[in-house]
């Protein structure tokens, strides 16, 4: 039997044989298609200046007013005003060209300063005083051009190491008992420190309904008996004296030599250094 190869071969051509539809030429779409198409040459990443802005509890933290964590209190309390608005956002941006106030008064972030004083003895840690006695301010104000401020307190007659900075986080840190900042004092006392008292001491006890816990205590190598070094991180005010007042001996004469693990190496007496890189790193990791 013949077949008819001519009609079955021709439907199935006709079955397989692609229909043209016609298209709309889109030159967009299409050249995204062609092997010929020419890359478009990658976008650069453009880098953020950090001229492009900060946030304001930084720029306020910068400018030594506090730190960020108490700058985003003050901030939510609407605090700060920037270009005369009051900011009450928290991660707003402050740019270069902005004018910010905090309470009413401008502020201007800078750059961070760290002077040790080995402070001399009737100096008061104040930035001014309105009875005209003599300040730590008149012996460290020429060291920057900065505001500067002390960290903590020394009182008037007791001498040695004392820091300051326009770094409101890191003076924060520094005082906040917390993070244990230790301070080493060099006491003299008026008469030998027995050694029943001296073992009190070292142990605790309760002073003004408060306990007293210092990190240690013992007798100066080589000298008497009256004097003593004490370390402590305690930030209550006058507590060295306190301690050894409630024991019912007179402090003659207290020098802090260690403050923080900053010593008064080649620090003369009522002179100042600026701390270096290494020592300021080494405060931001206590």
């Amino acid at each position: 039997m013949k077949s008819n190869k001519n009609s079955s071969r021709g439907r199935q051509a006709g079955k397989g044989k692609p229909q043209r539809t016609k298209r709309n030429f889109n030159p967009k779409k299409n050249a995204s298609h062609s092997k010929f198409e020419q890359k478009k040459p990658a976008k650069k990443q453009v880098q953020k200046s950090p001229e492009e802005g900060i946030r304001l509890n930084k720029y306020i933290a910068n400018a030594g007013i506090c730190s960020r964590r108490e700058a985003d209190v003050f901030i939510g309390a609407g605090s700060a005003m920037v270009n005369g608005k009051v900011i009450t956002e928290m991660g707003y941006k402050v740019m270069p060209t902005d004018e910010v106030r905090f309470d009413g008064s401008i502020i201007n972030p800078e750059a961070k300063r760290y002077v040790l004083l080995n402070k001399p003895k009737n100096y008061i840690t104040t930035m001014d005083d309105d009875r005209g006695r003599k300040t730590v301010m008149d012996l460290i104000g020429r060291a920057t051009k900065e505001r500067i401020y002390p960290v903590g307190r020394l009182d008037r007659n007791t001498t040695g190491l004392l820091l300051f900075t326009n770094d409101g986080e890191l003076a924060k840190k520094l005082t906040h008992p917390k993070h244990n900042v230790q301070k080493l004092y060099h006491a003299q006392l008026d008469k030998k420190l027995n050694l029943g008292d001296l073992n009190k001491i070292s142990e605790g006890f309760y002073m003004d309904d408060f306990r007293v816990q210092v990190d240690e205590i013992s007798y100066i190598q080589g000298a008497p008996k009256n004097e003593v070094g004490v370390k402590i991180h305690s930030g209550r005010n006058r507590i060295v004296r306190r301690i050894f007042e409630h024991f019912n001996y007179s402090v003659l004469k207290l020098d802090r030599v260690v403050f923080a693990g900053l010593t008064k190496k080649d620090l003369p007496r009522g002179h100042y250094r600026h701390l270096t890189e290494m020592e300021v790193n080494n405060l931001r990791m206590l």
